[in-house]
C-alpha cells in the first residue's frame, strides 16, 4: 500500500497526528506544528496528494500504512474541519491505535457539511470566507489536484456518515470538540450537538483580546489554539 507523503514531521516524544482541512496543505499548519513540536512529535500527512481517484478508503489505507512505516503503534489525533471525517474513520478502523481524539471546528459527518457543498458547487465562493493562508492552500490544491478536490468534496457531502456512527466508533476513546466562537463555515449549535452525541467535551474558544475567532483559527491564531489544547489535559502534551 502506498503511503501518504508527510511534509511535516517535527519534534520528539509522544506522537500527535494532525489531519488538515479541506483543500488545505500540511505546511499551512506549520506555525501550530512548531508550537506542538516543543511538547511532542507532530506529524501532518498530505490527505489530497494521492495518485488516481481520491477516496476516503484509499486515504485511510494509506494513513494506516504511513503510521506503520513510521513505527507509530498508538497516536493522538487532531482533525480540523474536513480532516475530522478521516479522524472518525481512523478511530472506526483501528480504535486500538488511537489514544485520544480532538475535533476542531468539524462535524466529522456529511449531512451538514456546508463547506463540502460549497466546494463542490461554487469553489471560488469559499475564497470570500478564507484567510490568506487558507486561500493560498485552496488555490494550490485546486490547481494541482482538481479531480481529488471534487472527489473529496463529494465524499465529505454525501458519504452518509452520521454522528451516531462516529460515536460508536469512538466509544471508550477520550474525545474533545473545540469550536471557534465566530465560525463562519460551520454552525456552533451543530458542533455542540455533535459533541453531545459523541460524549465529548465541548469548548467554545474566545480570543483574550475579544476579537472573533473564525474557522481557520487553528493556524491563524496558533498560540490561542495551543492554549485551549493545554486546557484539555491531553496525554500527548503531558510529557
Amino acid at each position: 500500500m502506498r503511503e501518504l507523503k508527510v511534509p511535516v514531521d517535527r519534534g520528539q516524544g509522544l506522537p500527535l497526528v494532525l489531519l488538515h482541512g479541506y483543500a488545505m496543505r500540511p505546511i499551512t499548519y506549520g506555525p501550530l506544528a512548531d508550537l506542538l513540536a516543543e511538547r511532542c512529535r507532530v506529524i501532518v500527512p498530505d490527505l489530497f496528494n494521492v495518485p488516481g481517484r481520491w477516496s476516503a478508503e484509499k486515504v485511510l489505507d494509506a494513513l494506516v500504512a504511513t503510521l506503520d512505516s513510521l513505527g507509530l503503534d498508538q497516536v493522538s489525533v487532531l482533525g480540523h474541519s474536513f480532516g475530522g471525517g478521516i479522524e472518525g474513520d481512523l478511530a472506526s478502523r483501528a480504535p486500538q491505535r488511537v489514544v485520544e481524539l480532538v475535533f476542531s471546528d468539524t462535524l466529522a459527518v456529511s449531512k451538514q457539511f456546508r463547506l463540502a457543498d460549497e466546494a463542490l458547487r461554487h469553489p471560488t465562493r469559499i475564497l470570500r470566507l478564507a484567510t490568506p493562508p487558507a486561500a493560498s492552500a485552496f488555490l494550490w490544491n485546486w490547481v494541482r489536484h482538481p479531480p481529488q478536490m471534487v472527489e473529496a468534496a463529494l465524499w465529505g457531502f454525501a458519504s452518509g456518515r452520521s454522528a451516531d456512527d462516529v460515536a460508536i466508533s469512538c466509544d471508550g476513546i477520550p474525545c474533545h470538540v473545540l469550536w471557534a466562537d465566530r465560525d463562519s463555515v460551520l454552525s456552533r449549535s451543530d458542533g455542540e450537538r455533535f459533541a453531545h452525541q459523541l460524549g465529548a467535551s465541548f469548548t467554545v474558544a474566545q480570543s483574550p483580546d475579544g476579537r472573533p475567532l473564525d474557522h481557520d483559527w487553528m493556524f491563524e491564531q496558533p498560540e490561542i489554539f495551543m492554549g485551549y489544547l493545554d486546557e484539555l489535559g491531553l496525554k500527548v502534551l503531558a510529557g
